[in-house]
């Protein structure tokens, strides 16, 4: 008598902890940062004396969704390295990555492209092709409006390229040797805070502080947050501080308020110095990595975040891609309607109606866009392991 054994692999990683629900309010957040620095500089709020400043330097909120990416990314090649769970293949990774990105950036930038006046009458074929690959911050004027900050995504986009190359690169790390990739993710980072010292050539209308390399400090904030996490229990006395929210989240306002200095840079669009560009990264990874650490090394069991866990924080958090996707083109389109010119003022007005707007046209992108094709993917993979399972493997038992 014989029986056959299947094969029972598959690309999908095996997971050594769970959602991290408080992270989802803090990614709605963060794409609220976005949306009020965007309305604050085109209603010219952003120009007022100190408050301008603030306004300005939230677009901070770009650093906490780098290390967001960072950390939920980087997190099983983490607990992969001591033994905790596997990471998943490159294939694997880069569907879902595509599924959660692309289909509904996509209608975006066709919606954009087709229906916004001031964008459709200067997209051409260069501009059209930059901006469905998301290359635009290779691709000189092709940055458009109602798609500029799609620039954030080009460079996060660019990450998730690298990050198997970065995975590679530290598979020896394992084991004992873990407890060396922390230093290796620090040296990552103060090496990447080089970058904008370097003349790297590129065409006119393009700036290389707007590529991976410079950002990289922001990532790197957040997979060290990876690293620690799995270890949250063996922290040092001294180490426990970073679950502390109070002391961490004072260190994030102060980090942001350096930010909105000189030190971070001049206000504006004005190109900062290659040592304000360092210290705006510098800023930028603390903030990252102070708002999210008590979030990811707290106790388990503690008790819940009792705003960013609420259920108005997760809807907004589930709705945070369509947010930042859409905001600018519903802020281009709030003035015409509505009447208000732009840069004359009407902040707090501007701002409620840009949001007032943005969420529901943010909830239809999940609903009708982004979740299917999440769905569709994953049913794929469960189908394809479930077809895996059923083949037989060629083994027998006699």
């Amino acid at each position: 008598m014989t029986a056959t054994l299947p094969a029972p692999t598959t690309d999908a990683p095996i997971r050594a902890r769970g959602f991290v629900p408080a992270l989802e309010g803090m990614r709605g957040m963060a794409a609220l940062g976005v949306l009020l620095t965007h309305v604050a500089f085109q209603t010219g709020a952003a120009n007022a004396p100190v408050l301008g400043r603030i306004w300005g330097r939230f677009d901070m909120a770009v650093a906490v969704f780098f290390a967001l990416s960072g950390f939920l990314l980087w997190r099983p090649h983490a607990a992969a390295a001591r033994g905790l769970g596997t990471a998943p293949s490159v294939g694997y990774y880069l569907r879902h990555r595509a599924a959660r990105i692309l289909p509904a950036y996509w209608v975006v930038v066709v919606a954009v492209l087709v229906l916004e006046p001031s964008a459709a009458d200067t997209a051409g074929v260069r501009v059209w092709l930059s901006n469905l690959a998301l290359t635009q911050v290779f691709v000189p004027l092709t940055l458009t409006d109602g798609l500029t900050q799609m620039w954030s995504l080009s460079v996060e986009v660019a990450f998730y390229v690298v990050l198997p190359l970065l995975a590679f690169a530290a598979v020896r790390l394992r084991g004992d040797a873990a407890r060396w990739r922390i230093p290796a993710i620090l040296a990552l980072a103060a090496v990447s805070m080089t970058w904008n010292f370097i003349p790297v050539p590129t065409p006119d209308a393009i700036h290389a502080d707007n590529w991976l390399p410079g950002y990289l400090p922001w990532f790197a904030a957040g997979m060290l947050l990876a690293e620690l996490v799995d270890n949250r229990d063996r922290l040092s006395p001294k180490l426990r501080v970073l679950a502390n929210q109070p002391v961490m989240w004072s260190v994030a306002l102060v980090a942001f308020l350096c930010s909105a200095t000189d030190l971070g840079g001049p206000a504006g669009l004005t190109r900062a110095e290659p040592w304000q560009y360092a210290a705006k990264m510098g800023f930028g990874a603390i903030i990252g990595f102070a708002l999210l650490a008590p979030l990811v090394l707290r106790a388990p069991g503690a008790r819940p975040h009792r705003w960013l866990e609420s259920s108005v924080a997760a809807t907004i958090g589930r709705w945070s891609y369509g947010i930042f996707l859409w905001h600018l083109a519903v802020l281009t389109v709030v003035f015409p309607i509505f009447g208000i010119l732009p840069f004359r003022g009407d902040f707090v007005v501007v701002l409620i109606l840009t949001i007032a707007i943005t969420l529901p046209v943010a909830a239809a992108s999940y609903a009708l866009i982004e979740e299917p094709a999440r769905r569709f993917v994953r049913d794929r993979d469960r189908a394809k392991a479930a077809s895996a399972m059923s083949e037989p493997s060629g083994e027998t038992v006699r």
